[in-house]
């Protein structure tokens, strides 16, 4: 396989302090779940991991808060952590994960040097009142028109095996489709038990051939990307992601689970003669 692949690592700068009421959320405050919960992550620690991710060949860095979107003091402190990496690793590329966002508050990112922003639909329209009831699915669709509008690229996805069916994964994949994403990030529930869904039910085959479907149904995309639940869902057959449309995956840990080591995912690729990309295409 003649392919290059994207990676990404994700820093969760705000953790576990969302009053949301989202199933498949450990860092909502309703289900106690048991994870580190802090304000803000330590300036010095963020630039420590931005260092690691670049030493390990990840090119996008995505910064993430744990509330349902921006207020001015968290717009502020995703500057200000914006501003240090950018100074200190100029070469990655960063991305903002701060949930519901106007207009305004993501031309300020963009000034600050974020370059995409990642709000995922999680879900089809239909099925999103059963995983959630303190925000619409429209907001989010509403959020990822006005990255449209701001000119930040636009990365945007959802989680297979909350208890959807076939008909509603479909049904995301047209509404992703219709804001043209430039990066599809495709996660597969990790299941807490203190969280109120079900285990993720799906088989390895399925999950395959769900990331085969997002490809197709979504052909304009640069990068349709593996991210949470890859190490559980997948074990020892991860590597078959790529022969299924994957091209971009997250290496390091989640927001709030490990990973598996960065040495073993650059080992795989390594092993299936894929080279990780340099730069952003």
């Amino acid at each position: 396989m003649n392919q290059e692949i994207f990676l990404c690592s994700i820093c969760n700068i705000n953790s576990g302090t969302c009053l949301e009421d989202c199933k498949f959320c450990s860092q909502s405050v309703r289900y106690k779940a048991d994870i580190d919960r802090y304000k803000q992550k330590d300036m010095d620690l963020i630039l420590e991991e931005a260092k690691n991710a670049r030493a390990a060949g990840a090119l996008g860095f995505c910064l993430v808060t744990a509330d349902k979107g921006l207020n001015d003091k968290t717009l502020k402190f995703v500057c200000d952590v914006a501003k240090a990496v950018s100074a200190q690793m100029p070469e990655l590329r960063l991305i903002a994960c701060n949930g519901t966002a106007s207009l305004e508050q993501l031309l300020t990112l963009k000034e600050a040097g974020i370059k995409a922003y990642n709000h995922n639909l999680e879900t089809s329209e239909a099925f999103y009142p059963k995983i959630c009831t303190t925000h619409p699915w429209s907001e989010r669709y509403e959020t990822c028109q006005n990255v449209n509008k701001s000119g930040l690229v636009l990365i945007t996805g959802g989680i297979f095996g909350l208890g959807e069916t076939q008909e509603d994964r479909i049904s995301m994949l047209k509404s992703l489709e219709s804001l043209n994403p430039t990066s599809v990030p495709i996660n597969f529930y990790h299941h807490n038990e203190a969280l109120e869904l079900e285990p993720n039910s799906l088989g390895i085959d399925e999950a395959l051939e769900l990331i085969k479907l997002t490809r197709k149904s979504i052909p304009k995309a640069q990068r349709i990307m593996v991210a949470g639940g890859r190490e559980l869902m997948f074990g020892e057959r991860q590597a078959e992601i790529f022969e299924h449309g994957a091209n971009s995956i997250v290496v390091g840990n989640y927001l709030t689970t490990a990973g598996r080591m960065v040495s073993k995912d650059l080992d795989m690729l390594e092993s299936l003669e894929l080279e990780v990309a340099k730069k952003v295409r």
